[in-house]
């Protein structure tokens, strides 16, 4: 099958896939890989060779970033178990001061989400949101949605995070070229500054029209609250030891792209400057950290509660890598290439448009990051990105559309609603209406990185 058929097939795959996902309940895993099965069968691959363009496009996924996703994982839960993610947080809040929580909330929950997951960022950084409202008799729904939206930003741009991973592998591989995944967080937390100041202009304006029933109501501040939650980690690490697991693997990277682009090569600043081998370093500095806790014993067991949490992520990652290659091997890429100036004419928003429509229809980012970048990644270079930072730029434009709109489909939409002690109809006045703000501001902040760059 070609030409408009086989775009009609895909289209009608697109939208069976969303259907299994979000109205039968079918899990993404299967939901994807039966849709490119199917699709790869109407498309007319040859059948002989479908279970290995399968196999290719799922083992490929693995081996390139398979083992990166469960290394920022477990650097993730290790900032969290040791207290250490309670520390960054109280560095934010001695930075902007208490009397200006919301801030503290955006900048803390940015930072936190970078290596742990944004549901669970939330849940680890309520106990804090709610004694800062209680000791600064601020707006609860302010500094909740502060809080939200800023695990969101990173949640979607930044790696470790999985899907901003999967995303930059897959479309770097699909040019051709080695995954740079320093420039991607580099893009990522460039085109951070407009969605983050558009989240906390948002988080005033909707604390002073919506009221949560944790809102501090007591005539006298609890002013013990905010010390006490601290103090109830016992010995937190110092500044320093609770940023290395996040900062030293972005050092290394770093080093590693400035000896490649002076041309000089140094084989231990090259090894080092891998991201596995970098993320290695900064899971032994969070081993460090839980040794230091006095909680080694638990180590094990987090490692495999953190191996049962990553497993789902990254089946659903790499089914999306066989969805893309089944696009690869059929003459769909033939087509659009023939007809790539009506989609090249949207640029950036392309990516943005179709990870926002797979987001809002189904409900998962990563799932729609993964299935976006998939889609995408055959046609890079025909759409008219072919530099590295094109493919960075795509992947954070992916990222917007996967921030739009997180609603009642979402996990992350009812994790934000009930801790932060909002009614349904109240967390679409905050959630989802946040998230379509951040998301409109971080395509605008995309698309004007690409025009400076």
């Amino acid at each position: 099958m070609t030409g408009i058929p086989l775009l009609i097939a895909f289209v009608v795959a697109i939208v069976v896939m969303i259907l299994a996902i979000s109205k039968w309940k079918i899990h993404p895993f299967l939901s994807i890989m039966g849709v490119s099965l199917i699709l790869a069968l109407i498309a007319g691959i040859d059948i002989t060779k479908i279970a290995d363009v399968i196999g290719a496009g799922f083992s490929g996924t693995f081996t390139s970033i398979g083992i990166v996703i469960i290394l920022g994982a477990l650097v993730g839960i290790l900032l969290e178990k040791t207290g250490a993610a309670i520390k960054m947080a109280e560095c934010v809040v001695k930075l902007v001061g208490k009397k200006h929580p919301e801030a503290a909330m955006i900048i803390m929950g940015w930072i936190v989400s970078i290596p742990v997951f944004c549901d669970s960022g939330f849940v680890i950084l309520n106990p804090i949101r709610k004694a800062l409202v209680q000791r600064t008799r601020k707006s609860s729904v302010a500094c909740s949605v502060a809080l939200s939206m800023g695990l969101y930003i990173s949640h979607c741009f930044i790696p470790p995070t999985p899907g901003p991973i999967a995303a930059a592998n897959t479309l770097y591989g699909g040019m051709g070229l080695e995954v740079n995944l320093l420039l991607v967080m580099g893009i990522g937390a460039l085109c951070s500054i407009l969605p983050m100041i558009a989240g906390y202009v948002f988080a005033l304006f909707i604390g002073k029209k919506v009221k949560a029933a944790d809102e501090p109501t007591n005539a006298e501040a609890i002013g013990q609250t905010y010390e006490e939650l601290v103090a109830s980690y016992g010995k937190l690490p110092s500044a320093w030891l609770a940023f290395a697991p996040i900062v030293v693997p972005i050092i290394l990277m770093g080093l590693a792209s400035a000896f490649s682009m002076g041309g000089v090569n140094v084989p231990l600043i090259v090894f080092l400057g891998k991201p596995i081998i970098a993320l290695t370093v900064g899971l032994i500095l969070g081993v460090v950290l839980l040794a230091q806790s006095g909680k080694m014993k638990d180590f094990y067991e987090l490692t495999n509660d953190t191996l049962k949490t990553v497993g789902p992520i990254l089946f659903v990652t790499a089914a999306g890598g066989v969805l893309g290659k089944v696009i690869s091997s059929s003459d769909l890429v033939n087509f659009i290439t023939a007809h790539a100036n009506v989609l090249e004419t949207l640029g950036l928003f392309f990516p943005f448009l179709l990870a926002a429509l797979l987001k809002t229809a189904q409900g998962s980012s990563t799932v729609a990051i993964t299935t976006s970048a998939g889609i995408l990644a055959p046609l890079m270079m025909t759409l008219g990105f072919v530099t590295p930072l094109d493919a960075a730029l795509v992947v954070v434009a992916i990222g917007a559309g996967a921030m739009t709109v997180s609603h009642a489909n979402d996990s992350y939409f009812w994790v934000v609603t009930n801790f932060g002690e909002m009614d349904t109809q109240d967390g679409y006045k905050t959630q989802t209406l946040g998230t379509l703000v951040i998301g409109i501001a971080a395509i605008i902040n995309v698309l004007l990185v690409s025009v400076i760059f």
